[in-house]
């Protein structure tokens, strides 16, 4: 049984997904296509990829809605391509679960770079020995079954915005800028920008239930990144 590491490529222009494909098989990956929405989700479904690379625009439904879907059963890592520089096209993708995004035109070389990246990145869990349980209030976090719960109730989280509540909760007192978020998350060699993690912590604090006008668990540091609501 073939041990390679499978990625689906999802585009609608059919040239530009065969070079992608092309280049990522050089790389050892097993890569699958699609060209639309509805059949993103079916494959997405049957081939269980590791990583998503996903186009905004797709006939049929679009790259968020197939994010969308795809999120309610599988925790793939997912790179959005978006062809324009429209930041509501970055927000609207990484609010439906994207863990990056990448503006067109790039060098299919840039894209296996963020795809190794991304596939590097450091895992916070599990950790050697038994489950590490943190609370903070209401909240509980389970480091090495990565849950999530408020109140008792659990909370469905993406790889990422998991990833980021645990960087913070494991240094409940730390105010940790953009750069130590992404380096504990993403790996200290990922490239891109900076606010793509004001994104995820946005989208984490409406899952919690919280409220960054009045914080029960995230705390902005202004002029330095987030933190946990200690107080």
């Amino acid at each position: 049984m073939s041990t390679a590491l499978r990625v689906l490529v999802v585009d609608d222009e059919v040239p530009l997904t065969a070079v992608v494909g092309s280049y990522l098989e050089r790389e050892g990956f097993e890569v699958d296509v699609a060209h639309t929405g509805p059949d993103a989700v079916e494959a997405a479904r049957d081939g269980k990829p590791v990583l998503i690379i996903l186009d905004v625009m797709l006939p049929g439904f679009d790259g968020i809605e197939v994010c969308r879907q795809v999120r309610q059963f599988s925790d793939a890592y997912v790179i959005m391509l978006t062809a324009r520089e429209e930041e509501v096209d970055k927000i609207l993708g990484l609010s439906m679960g994207a863990d990056d995004y990448l503006v067109k035109p790039f060098s299919p070389r840039e894209l296996i770079a963020r795809v190794k990246a991304m596939l590097r990145r450091p895992r916070l869990s599990p950790h050697d020995g038994p489950s590490r349980v943190l609370e903070l209030g209401s909240l509980t976090v389970d480091t090495e079954s990565r849950s999530v719960a408020v109140d008792g109730v659990e909370i469905a989280l993406t790889r990422t915005e998991f990833d980021i509540l645990a960087a913070m909760i494991e240094r409940p007192r730390a105010a940790l800028t953009r750069r130590q978020l992404i380096e504990s998350v993403w790996g200290a060699d990922w490239y891109g920008d900076e606010h793509v993690v004001d994104v995820h912590v946005g989208h984490l604090r409406t899952k919690l239930g919280d409220d960054a006008a009045e914080p029960r668990f995230i705390r902005t540091v202004r002029g330095v990144g987030y933190g946990m609501a200690t107080w």
